[in-house]
């Protein structure tokens, strides 16, 4: 079984020799181990110092195109270099090389297709109150929309199955963590926690510039993967409302009827039927926008069989 670790990277000279000198050189149950480095268009010596470094295989964009897109990119790569299991990690040395042998454990076992790890964070020092809360807030809404019981949404550092890795699509050009989770308990992935160690920052994070932002746009990717998946139930919540009004505006107005004033409120029976004829205008595009999410998990469906009917390219030093 080969298992590829992944690096997604960004300006990570200073960091990434501790990086690799921490990564395991044997797991039970894997037959080979290899790295990979994705250069997310550095400005420094982050590619070369891998290749210097002994890195399998080194993918470098010729411009910052963010963590989604290199972390999407990385996948594809492992894929085509025939890994088994793909881990990720982090360039800035977040995570203890150590925990990867618990991370691909289930996998290797077959009872998980992915597994995220879980740091914890209630134990990390340099996470400030607010941050440790929006966390647990965020993994809890996560765990709603995706039906798993992932402890750590937001964690980079997670193992992957090849089988798993090629049925997701990344479209957020920002970050891939909790859209991948929400995309593999929509497709019916088994999804596991393992607790996992960390280690003390050495930089500041390039991804949250601010906790408003962090929390906008993370709130902007879990709504718009949820109505992908969803999109019927979420516009018939959405139609419930005015729909209700409605049926309230006519009952009122047949109340008054019954007792004889109904001229006096005519304008029920109008402002009723407006909001009927919107609650039926919302619904169906509820059921457009679920034929469209429809179409768009066929294109998965084909675009997961195309990766896989792929042949493996044959591994080489310093891919680029």
């Amino acid at each position: 079984m080969k298992l590829i670790i992944q690096i997604p990277c960004y300006n990570e000279e200073a960091t990434l020799p501790k990086t690799l000198a921490d990564l395991p050189e044997a797991i039970p149950g894997i037959d080979v181990i290899e790295t990979l480095v994705i250069d997310d268009g550095s400005t420094d010596r982050t590619s070369s110092l891998a290749r210097e470094l002994g890195v399998n295989h080194v993918i470098r964009f010729p411009r910052n195109r963010g963590l989604a897109v290199a972390f999407a990119g990385g996948l594809n790569a492992c894929l085509n270099a025939g890994a088994d299991i793909i881990v990720n990690t982090d360039g800035d040395h977040q995570y203890q090389g150590s925990s990867i042998p618990n991370l691909v454990e289930p996998i290797v076992r077959g009872e998980a297709d992915m597994v995220v790890g879980d740091r914890q964070v209630e134990t990390i020092p340099h996470f400030s109150w607010l941050k440790k809360v929006l966390q647990k807030l965020g993994t809890r809404v996560v765990r709603w929309t995706s039906g798993t019981n992932v402890q750590d949404a937001t964690s980079g550092f997670r193992a992957i199955s090849r089988q798993a890795a090629a049925q997701l699509v990344v479209f957020s050009s920002y970050t891939y963590t909790l859209e991948t989770i929400i995309q593999a308990g929509k497709r019916g992935l088994v999804v596991a926690s393992v607790p996992v160690e960390t280690n003390p920052k050495l930089r500041e994070s390039r991804l949250i510039r601010s906790v408003f932002s962090y929390v906008l746009r993370s709130s902007v990717t879990i709504l718009r993967i949820f109505m992908m998946y969803e999109a019927l139930r979420v516009f018939s919540l959405i139609s419930l409302m005015p729909a209700l009004a409605g049926v309230v505006l006519f009952v009122r107005y047949a109340f008054f009827y019954a007792a004889g004033q109904g001229s006096g409120h005519i304008q029920s029976v109008v402002v009723a039927s407006v909001l009927l004829l919107l609650a039926f205008q919302i619904l169906l595009l509820g059921l457009l926008a679920d034929l469209i999410a429809k179409n768009r998990r066929l294109s998965e469906e084909i675009h997961y069989r195309i990766r896989e009917s792929q042949p493996v390219k044959a591994s080489h030093a310093g891919d680029s």
